[in-house]
């Protein structure tokens, strides 16, 4: 046998070139994004203070700012202009140096807070899980090791490991989400309850003043100075999760404010960046217990975030600020008020502009998508409860507004189950 026969032939360079693969088909962008959230079909491409705009060109009025986020509406003025200015200087120097801005929105946010030590992070979640480990690390320096947390039914703590553990029951679906140790939930509002669960491995005690995914539900004044009156005769730190409820939300800087209460332990979040991504952990006194490398991000404290909180809080601290908060959080409580009577609904709670209107029925995700129609857009924590969190600086004319478009979609709500219910007897 002749081996050189067996030779492959010479290829030509054509034949190098990587086989014809026959083109993907083409899907729409939004195929290319994982479903882990429910959006609406609009794509929006503009805002502007309490309005924002679709590819469409449609304008819709926004009583919802990203979940309470936009604090100041969108791109207002002062954050781009802070934002545009450190972008040219300096955007992140990396964790492991200060840089002015971080000091500067630190320095302003423990003196406005009366705290004594804070540290960024970039979500509310983030800002929880560190209120954790704060805690816990306390507990064994001070508390022989205890390490319970107790928190409430239905809060909402985010969608962190830590943070959905420290989440009361029935507020995720947790079926593919394994729970951390050592939190306890009970009834929230119910002081006998919270007495019965604590023990020698109890910490902390952990809570939303403002219940935002429950259906906005405040917890009363007898029960938060209960709280902190019970952390202080044990000898335990009181947490308060103040991601939706600080930074002018409730009409004063701090929600515990409104109820005469003093945390160990605040964290912030949501709107503290005005629409970036930015968190704070407060802490007080003998709460002020970690050591380097203990908490770290490479964007926590970061210049353009702090830049953008501190143009942020300079807003919210300038005289008269929250006392506009408060008129217009009382002018939109009395226009809901009016109108969920003319429509037979619910209760109506809330501080500042931070407001839940319960319905007669769980019609909430139907009034949404009739108020999106209407060009208004709303949010539903609760499929029989309508959330609204407008921008602290909105109009009364904006108000007056929405209220114009909520009564339209209150109307196309109940036209359409007239039709259902006559259709049924027919």
């Amino acid at each position: 046998m002749n081996l050189f026969n067996l030779r492959r032939p010479p290829t030509h360079l054509d034949e190098l070139a990587a086989p014809s693969v026959p083109p993907m088909p083409r899907h729409h962008p939004r195929e290319c994004l994982m479903p882990g959230v429910e959006r609406a079909e609009q794509v929006f491409v503009r805002g502007q203070g309490s309005w924002m705009w679709d590819s469409d060109s449609r304008a819709y009025l926004d009583f919802t700012q990203g979940g309470a986020v936009n604090s100041l509406g969108h791109s207002p003025a002062v954050l781009i202009k802070a934002m545009a200015e450190q972008a040219q200087s300096l955007m992140n120097p990396g964790a492991g140096f200060y840089n002015r801005a971080m000091l500067d929105l630190a320095e302003r946010l423990c003196e406005s807070t009366a705290s004594d030590q804070v540290h960024f992070l970039n979500t509310g979640a983030e800002a929880n899980e560190g209120a954790i480990k704060l805690a816990r690390k306390w507990g064994q320096l001070h508390r022989g090791g205890a390490h319970r947390i107790i928190t409430a039914t239905h809060s909402c703590h985010g969608r962190s490991f830590g943070a959905m553990s420290a989440s009361g029951s029935g507020t995720f679906d947790n079926r593919f989400e394994p729970q951390m140790p050592g939190f306890i939930n009970v009834p929230f509002n119910d002081l006998p309850a919270l007495h019965a669960a604590v023990d020698a491995q109890t910490v902390a005690i952990m809570l939303e003043p403002v219940q935002s995914d429950a259906g906005v539900i405040p917890a009363t004044e007898h029960y938060l100075k209960g709280v902190e009156r019970l952390c202080r005769e044990l000898g335990i730190l009181l947490i308060l999760d103040e991601v939706q409820t600080g930074m002018g939300r409730c009409g004063t800087l701090l929600a515990e404010q409104n109820y005469g209460v003093r945390a160990d332990i605040i964290t912030l979040g949501k709107g503290l960046g005005g629409g970036v991504p930015l968190a704070a952990l407060l802490a007080r006194g003998k709460a002020c217990c970690l050591e380097p490398g203990e908490l770290g991000g490479t964007h926590h404290g970061n210049a353009l975030m702090t830049a953008a909180g501190g143009a942020v809080l300079a807003t919210l601290l300038e005289k008269g600020f929250l006392q506009q908060v408060r008129d217009a959080g009382q002018y939109l409580g009395e226009g809901l008020s009016r109108l969920a009577n003319r429509y037979a609904h619910g209760e109506l709670r809330g501080q500042g502009l931070f407001w839940g209107l319960t319905l007669s029925d769980e019609s909430a995700d139907a009034v949404v998508k009739a108020a999106r129609y209407e060009g208004l857009l709303l949010s539903a924590p609760q499929p029989d409860c309508l959330r609204f969190t407008p921008a602290l600086c909105v109009s009364k004319g904006n108000i007056d507004e929405m209220l114009l478009r909520l009564a339209r979609a209150f109307a196309r709500v109940r036209t359409a189950q007239l039709q259902c219910r006559r259709g049924v007897a027919v």
